[in-house]
Order: C-alpha cells, then sequence, then structure tokens
C-alpha cells in the first residue's frame, strides 16, 4: 500500500493554505485554515485516487506536513 504526501504551504499575501506538493495524482487545494485544508484533503485525496484507478483498499495512508514562514524579532540586548 502507497502512503500518499501533501505538503501544504501558507501564502501571506493570499492569506490561505495550499497544497504546495502532492504524490496525489490532481490534487491541488486551498482553504482558510490548515484544519479547513485537511477537512478538503480528507474528502478530496480518496476522490482523487478513485477517479485516477489507483485507490487500493479502503484505508489510504496519508501524511499531511505543513509548512510556514516567519520573520521574527530578536529584542535588542
Amino acid at each position: 500500500m502507497e502512503n500518499y504526501r501533501v505538503r501544504c504551504a501558507w501564502d501571506e499575501e493570499a492569506k490561505v493554505w495550499y497544497v504546495e506538493d502532492s504524490n496525489v495524482p490532481g490534487l491541488a487545494s486551498e482553504a482558510a485554515t490548515f484544519e479547513g485544508l485537511v477537512s478538503v484533503l480528507e474528502k478530496r485525496v480518496p476522490e482523487l485516487l478513485d477517479e485516477n484507478d489507483v485507490a487500493d483498499g479502503v484505508d489510504i495512508p496519508l501524511e499531511i506536513m505543513s509548512l510556514s514562514h516567519r520573520v521574527v524579532h530578536r529584542h535588542a540586548a
């Protein structure tokens, strides 16, 4: 059984989380919150695997990773 991976990133300008990279054929999605994006992925990934005839079995191992870049300031000593 193949493990499916989805790497999500935050777009600061658009203020959305989106799928940056994935080994799920045809996967592209975005949402205002990370939790919202995960909810979409839990529905969309099985649909896409079925559409592409690559679903194997009932359970789908899905690894969802998040990536967020920040600039932090240090206080002067």
